[in-house]
């Protein structure tokens, strides 16, 4: 069976192919072809759109939720965001106030870190480069605002360790 002239890049020798670093051998290899980064949904071709967005659920309040439920949850979704600078920002601010807030500063908090789909707006807002929208300015955004500013100075490179779980309030 005989091999259908395809390309030049067939006529370089095996070992020089392998000679390349990888990703000169995919430059050789590809040459032009230009790959696209992301997930390429089912989008429809009009849209105009490569990638396909993902719409999140709208965020409820949970009145019947008992406060500890309550703090406990909000402690873990303080420690699991989708970008690291929230999640040190978070987990420290929850374990420095989580215990001490109110039920209505824990549903604001709740509000503030569920109802966004951006967590780089959150970000934004409470390292005030951008304004924070009305619906979201609250005595809990200030304290947030606040703790970000970082006054003390403190090394804040990390999120804390989970033995704090298990220390009793201050």
């Amino acid at each position: 069976m005989a091999w259908p002239d395809v390309s030049p890049v067939l006529s370089v020798s095996l070992s020089q192919l392998c000679s390349l670093p990888g990703r000169a051998l995919c430059r050789y290899v590809l040459g032009s072809v230009r790959l696209q980064r992301g997930y390429r949904g089912d989008s429809p071709t009009d849209s105009g759109k490569d990638v396909l967005e993902i719409p999140l659920p709208p965020w409820q309040e949970r009145p019947d939720e008992p406060l500890e439920t309550k703090r406990a949850r909000l402690l873990y979704e303080s420690r699991k965001r989708g970008m690291l600078e929230n999640c040190i920002l978070l987990s420290l601010f929850a374990k420095e106030n989580l215990n001490r807030m109110s039920e209505q500063q824990l549903n604001l908090y709740d509000r503030l870190i569920n109802e966004p789909s951006n967590d780089w707006d959150i970000y934004y807002w409470a390292t005030e480069a951008k304004p924070t929208p009305a619906e979201f300015e609250n005595d809990v955004m200030a304290m947030l605002r606040e703790f970000a500013k970082n006054k003390k100075r403190e090394q804040r490179l990390r999120q804390p360790d989970l033995e704090y779980l298990f220390e009793s309030p201050r």
